[in-house]
C-alpha cells in the first residue's frame, strides 16, 4: 500500500515528503533523499487520516534516487485512512 508521509529529523526542522513502499502494524519502508543514521529516531506522519510517531532506523540503504530506510514504530498513534478502490464507496481505515 502506498501512503504519502512526512518525515522528518526528531530535532530538526526540515520536512520531506514521501511515499510509503511497504507498511505494517510496527513499522514502514519508505524512500528518502537523506542519507539517515542506523537508530537515528524522527517524526513519521501520514498525509490522510492522523496517523503519527516517533519511529527508529532499522536501516539505510542507497536506492535509486537516494536512499530507502525501513522504520520502527516507536510510539503510534491516530488511524491510517486510504481511499478505497473506485466503486467501493468506503474509506479504508486500520
Amino acid at each position: 500500500m502506498t501512503v504519502a508521509v512526512h518525515i522528518s529529523g526528531h530535532q530538526s526542522s526540515s520536512v520531506e515528503t514521501t511515499f510509503t513502499e511497504d507498511v505494517s502494524s510496527r513499522g514502514a519502508r519508505v524512500p528518502s533523499v537523506r542519507r539517515w543514521r542506523l537508530n537515528e529516531t524522527l517524526k513519521f506522519e501520514s498525509l490522510p487520516g492522523d496517523f503519527r510517531t516517533l519511529a527508529r532506523v532499522a536501516y539505510c540503504r542507497p536506492h535509486t534516487e537516494g536512499y530507502v530506510i525501513g522504520l520502527e514504530f516507536l510510539e503510534p498513534s491516530g488511524r491510517w485512512v486510504v481511499n478505497a478502490p473506485v466503486g467501493s464507496g468506503k474509506p479504508l481505515q486500520g
